[in-house]
């Protein structure tokens, strides 16, 4: 019985030959990028609440042009002695008894007035833009800070790793809001001296500074142990042999490698920046008065919730859309860029 010898075993480039010869298309790949990105296109309720998003950034941006041509007045004009036409009368602004009118769905005072007959609407848009650019000012200095503190920590290790983690210990160990009202209330009192640069007690700049700060260790250390995991990987070592330095390694090697991280973080440090905003404001120690903010606005209002309900209900309702429409996209942002997502990308 003749025995058949076994068939030669074909090399790659044989199998991709046959593999061409038989009509069959090369499979190419696909970024992880390019991956996530049809995840998120796939996840509907995240790109309409991410919509939802721009669209309030866009009425607030627009708030001079509503102001002058609409409202025909400011954030910071009272109407104390004005009226308004209303079902065929004349209505004040404010009644005698310092109640002041509801929302008249028109054009000026469209959302009502509060106690010193500033248009809300009006004030609501501008108070949007101070909230909106803190929020989104404090969310890019924590990724800066975090990703700088992260990184060097993470990749040097040593005295330095020791250094940063112990002082992002000591601002983790304070709750946000607790650490965020100290520092506002004393940096409000005596403004910040930075070498020849004084900054006032009533800036932007001091929430956004004390904002941006107290959540860097929520960023950093996470940020830190993926640097302490990638330092390790092959192809740090191979940049080492080439003869790159620790500079170069962190900008070219470590750093690209953490871009899925900062992406996903980003938009829920945003969403939690501006709600952190609203509660200093509200508590005082935040955006000072007669500047709005969706915080201030708040804490005017509850003071007159009883004869002016519009005046804390329409700011706070702004703020829960705004905080919501972030947080779901976050989460669809985070879902995207997780391999493990069970998003089908098709």
């Amino acid at each position: 019985m003749a025995i058949e010898p076994a068939p030669a075993e074909l090399s790659v480039e044989q199998l991709v030959a046959s593999e061409r010869s038989e009509g069959d298309a090369p499979v190419a790949g696909i970024a992880p990028s390019k991956l996530a990105l049809r995840r998120l296109r796939r996840n509907r309720t995240a790109l309409v609440f991410g919509a939802l998003f721009v669209l309030i950034v866009v009425m607030c941006l627009a708030a001079p042009l509503y102001a002058d041509h609409v409202a025909h007045t400011d954030a910071y004009k009272n109407h104390l002695t004005d009226s308004i036409e209303i079902g065929g009368k004349q209505t004040n602004v404010v009644a005698p008894d310092g109640v002041p009118i509801g929302p008249t769905w028109k054009g000026r005072f469209f959302l009502g007035a509060d106690e010193s007959g500033r248009d809300i609407a009006v004030r609501l848009l501008y108070g949007g833009r101070t909230s909106l650019l803190i929020g989104a000012g404090a969310a890019l200095l924590t990724m800066l800070l975090s990703i700088l503190a992260g990184t060097l920590a993470g990749f040097f290790g040593g005295w330095t790793d020791n250094v940063i983690s112990r002082i992002m210990d000591m601002i983790w160990s304070f709750p946000v809001l607790l650490l965020g009202v100290a520092l506002g209330t004393a940096l409000a009192l005596g403004g910040l001296q930075l070498g020849p640069v004084t900054i006032n007690g009533d800036s932007l700049i001091i929430p956004l500074m004390i904002i941006g700060v107290v959540y860097v260790p929520y960023i950093g250390r996470p940020l830190r142990g993926q640097v302490l995991a990638l330092r390790e990987k092959e192809f740090v070592e191979a940049a080492r042999a080439q003869g790159l330095g620790p500079v170069r390694i962190m900008f070219s090697e470590i750093l690209p490698n953490l871009s899925s991280t900062i992406v996903v973080f980003f938009p829920l440090i945003i969403a939690n920046a501006i709600l952190l905003e609203a509660s200093l404001s509200f508590l005082g120690a935040g955006v000072q008065p007669p500047t709005p903010s969706w915080g201030t606005m708040i804490g005017a209002g509850v003071d007159k919730i009883a004869t002016g309900p519009h005046q804390a209900i329409v700011p706070g309702a702004m703020l829960v859309l705004t905080v919501l429409a972030l947080n779901v996209f976050g989460d669809g942002v985070r879902d995207a860029f997780d391999p493990r997502a069970k998003v089908k990308a098709k």
